[in-house]
């Protein structure tokens, strides 16, 4: 025959090399199942790591703007002498008037800011950056004007937030929302009597004086022992914000982390005792604690 009658000299070849061939079966249930498995595993044991680690850089953010609350409300201090405002509330009105001060006619100053540092976003700490739904108004303050304020008498009404929540000051108008609040002390009688400025300058140990704290309104009185649930009343900075802690700046205008339980060792007035009842000095045991706060350190 001839060439096109021979058909092996057209065939493909047959090659039986190990490495030639290609195994075509697709996963069974089985293996397939133990990826999800691994998968799953995997996500179990790096999620708290992540959440941990978002956590962590929200709590340096909130010292990086208490430092700011810092700069410029040392900035108010020189620019007054030392002296803060006195008066029932006048933390709070200075709070807010810090908020509410930014500057928009000093042209040697960028319009989100006070004694030329950024104040625009130090309102809240990044872990309580949201406000609760306005259904009623739950707390008030006085109508009383501080000295050093001129804004017309009026009274202010708000709501509370919580450990993740902002509070929201609703009058007077604009709306203010903010997860901070001020030592209250400092301002209405628990350094110098409460017709006379507390000159901020004499007070020693400025370093545990609280000033600015994580807190569920704009001010408050710390005093008491601790609150057998959170957000109670005299109580607004001891919240389990940050795994137990909060962040607070100080009259040293220096900024650190605090223990929940360290709260009762600060000077938060020049009475308050700082080996008191709720402290190791004063002798509390771990028991005594309420059951929320029994986990945290000492």
């Amino acid at each position: 025959m001839g060439r096109l009658g021979n058909p092996s000299r057209h065939a493909a070849p047959i090659i039986n090399h190990p490495s030639y061939l290609i195994n075509r079966r697709g996963f069974t249930l089985i293996e397939l199942l133990v990826v999800i498995a691994v998968i799953t595993l995997l996500m179990a044991v790096l999620l708290p790591a992540v959440g941990r680690a978002r956590r962590q850089a929200r709590a340096v953010v909130c010292q990086t703007r208490l430092r700011q609350w810092g700069m410029t409300l040392a900035a108010y201090a020189q620019d007054n002498d030392g002296r803060f405002p006195r008066g029932v509330y006048a933390g709070e009105w200075l709070l807010r008037g810090t908020l509410l001060s930014v500057s928009s006619t000093d042209p040697n100053a960028p319009q989100d800011s006070l004694h030329h540092f950024r104040v625009k976003d130090i309102a809240c700490c990044p872990m309580a950056s949201r406000s609760q739904p306005p259904d009623k108004i739950k707390f008030s303050v006085s109508n009383s004007l501080p000295v050093g304020f001129e804004h017309p008498p009026i009274v202010a009404n708000g709501i509370p937030g919580s450990e993740f929540n902002a509070w929201v000051m609703v009058r007077p108008s604009p709306p203010l929302v903010g997860s901070y609040g001020v030592n209250e002390w400092l301002f209405r009688g628990g350094f110098a009597p409460l017709n006379v400025s507390v000159d901020i300058f004499s007070l020693k140990g400025a370093g545990n004086i609280p000033v600015v704290l994580d807190s569920v309104a704009p001010s408050g009185l710390f005093m008491g022992g601790p609150p057998g649930i959170e957000f109670t009343a005299g109580n607004y900075f001891c919240i389990n914000r940050h795994d137990g802690c909060v962040n607070g700046l100080f009259l040293d205008w220096s900024v650190r982390r605090i223990g929940l339980k360290e709260l009762w060792t600060l000077k938060w007035n020049k009475d308050f005792d700082t080996n008191g009842r709720w402290t190791k000095a004063g002798g509390v045991t771990p028991s005594q604690w309420p059951k929320w706060m029994r986990r945290f350190k000492d």
